[in-house]
């Protein structure tokens, strides 16, 4: 099945549209204005079959041009009235529909930043990105037009539903007993109009998924020769996308041809009667009139009615999915009365018996009973083979997990008794792999200080070695860098990160082979930059490189998610076998 037709809100309870009345409390006024407006409007429809009734009555039938000129001046002044009374409901119904919609917006994405790592390794991007999205779009309809409509068509129905009986019982009756036969082929062939939609949704869905798809991988599709393949696939969809539609269109066709006939047909029915009626002297032509049109006013609210309330049941699914995750809680998150760095941290850091298992692999110990402690300015390297548990020992300095054993220090202080976010602005992190956002270079680099200065960004663009290309680029640092940055090269990506660091003036570095996607030239400028920032701070370093790893106070040999050794370049060299082959093998140049 498609991560698109996973995403659709399932239909829910109409009762669950009460949550959306919280965030319509703050446009409370513009809300009554569009009730007022919504029951002006109604009222307005329903006057114009007793306007109709005096025209043909007092106007017409008596061939009175005073009276048919008054007739008509009123009806007018009806038309004029309900223009007015539908662009206020109108507006007033679209603007609180966007704030609301906004508001919600605005909740859920934050709610997504703020929860802890672990979350999202059980969630898909996929369904949070549908949430933000084709859920909120949804609640906007319903805010925005749907709730209007269906109140709207409520009242219509109601009151149409009244005159009918107010104006002739008999034809009422007559109406009543085709009812049944009209809405039945209505509701029956509306579902499965909804469903053949939804399908279509599903269909576009797929396309998009897979467009999105191929183009991310576009050096991929023209390395392997792929674009002919790609091309088939995407026409299939496109083919099954377009066999749905159709279907859909021919059974949309269908009902609403169904609906003419069965609506007509009963108004037409009706009019005879009530013609015999009117001829027989029971009822004046006016009446029959009125009939006529609060028939058609009722028909039209059931159809409305019909429609809307799918859309209703939709949205009040996108709405319990909504809730539901604004009810999570983090499991990372700062304490009751965190402590509070009064001057930046002196970057002195423990690790004291710390077991970590990942929420996703808690059979499997991560690191395992791990001890060491690192003084302020002191520069470590931490070593070992894949999965030993290097990066762990950062998520967890970053405190994006905490361990089940254990404990981390800051400058003698829990980790856990921090604020996290204060604790992490102290924390410059150079990646491995470094992510690039999809603005310019100005921005990228100032994401490591939102308040740096255009001096502050420039000198630290000089100092990783990111200078010279960035001012070459067509705008320069104001140049697009383009989507995960695709108009730089890897190693121009490694330094703009850099310099994201840089910029940041950390208490403690956090450098995950920040060199690795450099050539020899540029990797010997950056390191000197990098040895000049390391001097003045705490620095952690998961190293690949003998360069990096010799020039380190001290070295950490990890293996299994345990402290295997611990000492000099020289020293591991001559004692420790597992730092040896490594040596050898992985950090040879």
């Amino acid at each position: 099945m498609s991560q698109a037709k996973d995403n659709l809100p399932p239909k829910g309870k109409l009762t669950s549209l009460r949550y959306l009345l919280r965030y319509m409390l703050p446009y409370k006024r513009q809300a009554v204005g569009a009730l007022v407006a919504l029951v002006f409007t109604s009222g307005g429809v329903l006057s114009m079959g007793s306007a109709l009734r005096h025209l043909i009555d007092q106007g017409i039938a008596k061939g009175d041009q005073h009276l048919l000129g008054q007739g008509y001046l009123i009806l007018l002044a009806v038309v004029v009235a309900l223009a007015i009374g539908t662009y206020t409901r109108y507006l007033l119904v679209s603007w609180v529909g966007e704030r609301v919609v906004a508001d919600i917006r605005r909740d859920v994405f934050a709610k997504v930043l703020s929860m802890h790592t672990a979350y999202f390794e059980s969630s898909r991007t996929g369904d949070l990105i549908s949430r933000i999205t084709t859920d909120t779009t949804l609640l906007q309809t319903v805010v925005g037009s749907s709730v209007s409509i269906f109140l709207r068509n409520t009242l219509l129905f109601v009151g149409g539903f009244t005159m009918l009986l107010i104006t002739s019982v008999k034809l009422s009756e007559y109406l009543l007993l085709m009812l049944p036969l009209i809405l039945l082929p209505i509701i029956t062939i509306g579902r499965r109009v909804r469903a053949l939609s939804r399908a279509t949704q599903n269909k576009v869905g797929d396309i998009s998924a897979h467009a999105e798809e191929t183009i991310s991988a576009i050096r991929t599709i023209h390395a392997m020769a792929l674009e002919d393949a790609e091309n088939d696939r995407f026409g299939r969809l496109i083919d099954d996308s377009v066999a749905t539609a159709l279907s859909r269109i021919r059974m949309r066709a269908m009902l609403t041809g169904i609906v003419i006939c069965l609506i007509f047909g009963a108004i037409v029915t009706v009019l005879y009667i009530g013609g015999q009626d009117v001829i027989a002297g029971r009822i004046s032509a006016g009446d029959l009139s009125a009939f006529i049109f609060y028939s058609v006013v009722v028909a039209g609210a059931l159809g409305a009615l019909s429609e809307v309330v799918g859309e209703m049941q939709r949205a009040a699914g996108a709405t319990e999915r909504l809730m539901e995750m604004m009810q999570l809680v983090a499991e990372i998150k700062a304490p009751a009365e965190p402590y509070h760095f009064t001057k930046t941290p002196e970057g002195r850091l423990s690790f004291e018996h710390v077991t970590f298992h990942y929420p996703s692999r808690p059979e499997q110990a991560s690191l395992s009973n791990v001890s060491f402690r690192v003084e302020p300015g002191e520069t470590v390297a931490i070593v070992g083979p894949s999965g030993a548990g290097k990066t762990t020992i950062y998520q967890l300095l970053l405190r994006f997990y905490d361990p089940q054993f254990g404990l981390i220090r800051v400058d003698g202080h829990d980790v856990r008794t921090l604020e996290p976010r204060e604790w992490r602005s102290h924390i410059g992190l150079v990646p491995q792999d470094p992510v690039i956002f999809s603005t310019t270079a100005w921005e990228n680099i100032r994401i490591g200080k939102p308040d740096a200065t255009d001096e502050e960004v420039r000198e630290a663009a000089r100092a990783a070695a990111a200078l010279d290309f960035l001012e070459e680029l067509p705008d320069g640092l104001d140049t697009y860098l383009g989507e995960k940055g695709v108009r730089l090269s890897g190693g121009q990506r490694q330094r703009v990160a850099i310099a994201r660091a840089i910029v940041r003036n950390p208490a403690v570095l956090l450098l995950d082979e920040a060199t690795s996607a450099l050539d020899a030239e540029n990797e010997t400028a950056i390191q000197a930059a990098l040895d000049g920032i390391m001097r003045e701070r705490t620095t952690l370093v998961i190293a690949h490189r003998l360069a990096t790893v010799v020039k380190a106070d001290r070295i950490i040999v990890l293996n299994d998610g345990k402290i295997e050794a611990s000492g000099t370049h020289q020293q591991l060299l001559d004692t420790n076998p597992l730092y040896k082959r490594l040596a050898e093998l992985q950090f040879s140049e």
